[in-house]
């Protein structure tokens, strides 16, 4: 199988996603007996991605706190809780849902903070990291008045990541996030007390042993002076054949550079990568050009963003991702999803037999991020939510439906 597969709708390559077993997955599981469209996050594999988490965080005596941006289904919360403490925040409702469902207040940062949201923030902080020195002067004080025990920091920019896609380098030129070292004071602002750095997306821990590098090569005269250092997300280390042994002796060796500093990591896709899929059905098969297309209940614009986005193929339970050239072959379909944009759509993917409405298409591996970044566009009907549980029962975490649609809306 080809790992990068043109797009003619998008004028690009796609990539393949990285996955465990990307080659023809039996179709053991299909969820016959569901109504679809819905998201289903299997409380067994959840565990066994905050279990080696936590042991991570133990090993290598740092703090590893979840990332609401890829994963805020608060209802599942209670399980996190008997893993880990902490989660971080990117916005006021994400702070609010790590002091009001979480129960721990939350390691904050935004590009840029309001007049109308700082002090909510503040309350609902147990760190704040500001983007800017200008948004420190403007807010370091205030937030401190409001909440004494907060610790501020500052967003720091290496001037280094491996992240090929623009889209997500956060350290890409002209970025807008973090301060280079040689716009840095040599005289820290009064009350910072932490360095946050993000330079990497689903990365192995060798990324981060080439990125430290760059960090203490560019910040190393300030750490000795600071009493924590964020080194961000994108730590997939959950994914199979990820180096947790290396990320472990890196943090040991930061430990011993720097022996004032509390490390945290923020990863968001390892908490929950390969938990569970989305499950959708064929409405209508159609035809042209001898190129059939399976239209779904499902959209990849409004719920597999990240598929036009990134780009990548997800995986399909069942399925072979083929070549765009043998759309036309037997069994082999397009995936469309059901709005009104041209370009919702995927392929080609060749099944075991002909599809028709009503069967059923599992697009593995479709939690983090995919279900916080979804949206109503065209008012297509947003998947539910379920928990398969241990015991092996489906719990309905939330459905939706015009009132949601209509709220949003408002």
């Amino acid at each position: 199988m080809n790992a990068n597969i043109w797009c003619q709708s998008q004028n690009k390559v796609l990539t393949l996603r990285p996955y465990s077993n990307q080659r023809r997955i039996t179709m053991s599981n299909t969820f016959d007996n569901i109504s679809t469209p819905i998201y289903i996050i299997e409380e067994r594999l959840l565990r066994r991605n905050l279990s080696l988490i936590a042991d991570v965080a133990r090993r290598a005596d740092i703090e590893i706190i979840l990332a609401f941006k890829a994963f805020a289904l608060w209802k599942t919360f209670p399980i996190f809780r008997e893993y880990i403490s902490s989660t971080t925040a990117s916005s006021l409702s994400e702070a609010r849902l790590a002091a009001e469902e979480f129960g721990a207040p939350a390691h904050t940062y935004s590009p840029a903070y309001t007049d109308g949201d700082i002090d909510t923030i503040a309350r609902c902080s147990s760190h704040i990291t500001f983007n800017s020195l200008a948004q420190y002067e403007r807010f370091g004080r205030r937030v401190r008045e409001i909440n004494p025990a907060v610790s501020c920091g500052l967003r720091v920019n290496p001037e280094y990541s491996e992240v090929e896609t623009m889209l997500y380098n956060p350290c890409a030129p002209g970025t807008r996030f973090g301060i280079t070292a040689d716009r840095m004071p040599e005289t820290l602002p009064e009350g910072i007390e932490g360095f946050h750095c993000h330079c990497h997306c689903e990365s192995g821990s060798d990324v981060l042993e080439r990125t430290l590098v760059h960090i203490e090569e560019k910040f190393g005269r300030w750490l000795p002076k600071l009493r924590w250092l964020n080194l961000g997300g994108g730590h997939l280390m959950t994914r199979h054949g990820y180096d947790v042994e290396l990320l472990v002796r890196l943090m040991d060796g930061l430990h011993r550079r720097y022996p004032n500093l509390r490390i945290i990591l923020e990863p968001g896709s390892a908490f929950a990568w390969q938990t569970g899929p989305l499950v959708a059905s064929v409405v209508d098969v159609v035809e042209d050009h001898s190129v059939k297309t399976a239209i779904l209940d499902v959209s990849f614009t409004c719920h597999m963003p990240d598929c036009l986005e990134m780009p990548y193929h997800p995986a399909v339970r069942g399925a072979e991702l083929r070549p765009l050239e043998a759309a036309t072959e037997e069994n082999t379909y397009r995936l469309g999803g059901n709005s009104c944009l041209s370009g919702d759509f995927m392929g080609s993917w060749c099944f075991d037999g002909p599809l028709k409405p009503g069967d059923k298409v599992v697009f593995e591996d479709m939690i983090h991020y995919t279900t916080v970044k979804t949206c109503t566009f065209n008012g297509i009907t947003h998947p539910a939510i379920g928990m398969l549980h241990e015991d092996g029962k489906l719990e309905i975490l939330r459905r939706f439906g015009y009132e949601d649609y209509k709220n949003r809306m408002d």
